[in-house]
Order: C-alpha cells, then structure tokens, then sequence
C-alpha cells in the first residue's frame, strides 16, 4: 500500500511562483515514478509532467516545459513540480499520483495506482 500527499498549493498573483511538493510513503519499489497532473473546473484532467526514480528522468506534456520543472529527492521519495511565471489559465487541482507502468504510459492516468487528494492553486490576474 502506497500513500501520496501533496503540498504546496496556494493563491498566487499572475506572475508569481509555486513549487509543489509531492511525498510517497509505504510499500513503494525502485522502478516507481511520481507524476503531476491538474484539473481546471469544466475540463479534463490533463498529465503535466512525471519523473522515474530509475534515474531521474523527467518527462514533460510538451505545452508545461517552458514555465514548469519536475525534480526529485531521492532520500525523501518526494517529487517536487517548480511552477513559475504563473498564469491565471494554469488555476487547477493539482494532484500527484504513483506508478510502476513504463515510460510511454506515464501521461495516461488510468495507470497511476495511488492518488493523493490534490492541492489546490490559484492565480489571480
């Protein structure tokens, strides 16, 4: 059994800079990934970006690479997401989910076996 819990979230100005926090605990394997994903009223819920232990390999939606970063710390299990030069567009549910599925699937979120209960961020304009 896998928890997840996200940190972070917050209201912010147009501009302004998160960075999210995303902590794994329990029975957690050496092949794991932690990926981000966000949820904006009346849309679907989109994968932003997600990193591989195995390594450290970030991986990006290609439209999150120029404002967002993905990092880990291996001695914690915590991925962390650098949010910078919000905007008001980017105001969502962001939620940190944990999987073993290979590198291809990690955009896909029916392959995310443990979900936290998401932080919320807003940007005001």
């Amino acid at each position: 059994q896998v928890q997840v819990v996200e940190s972070g979230g917050g209201l912010v100005q147009a501009g302004d800079s998160l960075r999210l926090s995303c902590a794994a605990s329990g029975r957690t394997f050496s092949s794991y990934a932690l990926g981000w994903f966000r949820q904006a009223p009346g849309k679907e819920r989109e994968f932003v970006a997600a990193i591989r232990w195995s390594g450290g390999i970030p991986f990006y939606k290609d439209s999150m690479k120029a404002r967002f970063t993905i990092s880990r710390d291996n001695t914690k299990n915590t991925a962390y997401l650098q949010l910078d030069n919000l905007k008001p567009e980017d105001t969502a549910v962001y939620t940190c989910g944990y999987t073993l599925t290979a590198d291809y699937a990690l955009s896909w979120a029916h392959e995310y076996e443990a979900w936290g209960q998401g932080t919320q961020v807003t940007v005001s304009s």
